[in-house]
């Protein structure tokens, strides 16, 4: 196990910056995950530290040793791809050593290393079949066993689920957990996937444009996003944003939404101080809204026009003056397109945004 150090990292391909001066330190042991959308760096930033692109400037560390100018096979890395790139003329157990082989390594050694490396991926039951004769959930378990019997001191995986059908993602996705629960190998995931990200990561570092826009642990990420992006990225639905002009009402400032006002949280008021008749964007997400079937006393009134049963919970896709926001409720009861309810935003989970930077106030 090792440390990962990025100093000042970039990588530029014709006039596309795809890495911006990233500087980042992944600790010892530590699962950290690339989140983003398509294009905004992750993948770029993982092959640095592979040595798969050469950087145009910045360092990269692993543990105490400079690897910037090593290739891939002196970093002591494994990695796995989103195809399986398993051989298909060796079996699984000729798989998983392949890498053993050729470093040199006694038979009777490999031999254990790939029993060892097959039991925790719970593969051992198909040493001598040929990965045409297995599932893509097991393709995917050879090749993350022929990375992880190398015993090397980083583990990089990228998009290792992308190819795999939900119910197998969810099943990888807990096995990836408990193997690295296991081995502790510093590990760093890439995936566009948000549910991925926040069930994997210790830490979530999330992309755009080539930067790193907040690196945080799962919770901090969805709880309290720094920016709308973030808040757009993270979360499914993602997170509702509307705009709300700041107001005094009896010397307490509340955001006005329409006709109608909600008091700004306590924890928010001096962040909001000196923006009386300006405009903020507000965040709230979408199960942090109660729906009330009949209209209560300082509800925002809105009205239906989408509903979506989710079995535990049904999702309502509601208009509320001009804006359009998803809300998660309760599947019952039905509420039905054009019926008007009326919503309370949970003040503790309003997150406000500059209008021009979309920058979190806080």
């Amino acid at each position: 196990m090792a440390e990962i150090r990025l100093e000042d990292v970039r990588k530029t391909f014709g006039k596309v910056v795809a890495v911006r001066d990233v500087s980042l330190t992944i600790e010892d042991g530590e699962f950290l995950v690339f989140l983003g959308p398509s294009g905004c760096g992750k993948t770029t930033t993982l092959r640095g530290v592979a040595g798969l692109e050469r950087l145009d400037k910045g360092r990269v560390f692993i543990g105490t040793r400079d690897v910037t100018e090593l290739p891939p096979s002196k970093r002591d890395i494994a990695m796995v791809f989103q195809s399986y790139a398993v051989f298909p003329h060796m079996t699984v157990a000729q798989n998983v050593g392949f890498g053993l082989r050729m470093h040199g390594m006694s038979k009777v050694k490999i031999r254990e290393a790939v029993q060892q490396a097959s039991q925790m991926l719970q593969i051992d039951e198909l040493l001598d079949r040929y990965p045409a004769q297995l599932s893509g959930g097991q393709r995917q378990r050879v090749a993350v066993a022929r990375a992880i019997v190398m015993k090397p001191q980083v583990l990089l995986m990228d998009e290792p689920l992308s190819n795999l059908d939900a119910l197998l993602r969810l099943q990888m996705r807990a096995e990836l957990k408990r193997l690295h629960r296991e081995i502790g190998t510093t590990t760093v995931y890439v995936t566009h996937d948000q549910i991925e990200a926040l069930s994997l990561g210790d830490r979530i570092s999330v992309m755009r444009d080539g930067a790193i826009v907040q690196l945080d642990d799962p919770n901090t990420v969805y709880d309290r996003p720094r920016t709308v992006f973030v808040g757009g990225v993270i979360g499914t639905p993602p997170m509702n944003f509307f705009h709300a002009e700041v107001v005094a009402d009896n010397a307490v400032p509340a955001l006005k939404v329409g006709a109608f006002t909600v008091p700004v949280p306590a924890s928010l008021r001096q962040a909001v101080e000196g923006r009386i008749g300006g405009m903020l964007s507000v965040g709230i997400r979408p199960e942090n809204i109660q729906v009330h079937a009949q209209e209560a006393e300082g509800d925002v009134p809105a009205l239906v026009l989408v509903t979506e049963p989710l079995g535990a919970q049904q999702l309502l896709t509601v208009e509320v003056g001009d804006d359009v926001l998803k809300v998660a409720t309760a599947p019952e009861p039905v509420l039905e397109a054009g019926t008007t309810v009326g919503l309370a935003l949970v003040e503790e989970k309003l997150r406000l945004y500059d209008v021009d930077t979309e920058q979190a106030l806080s």
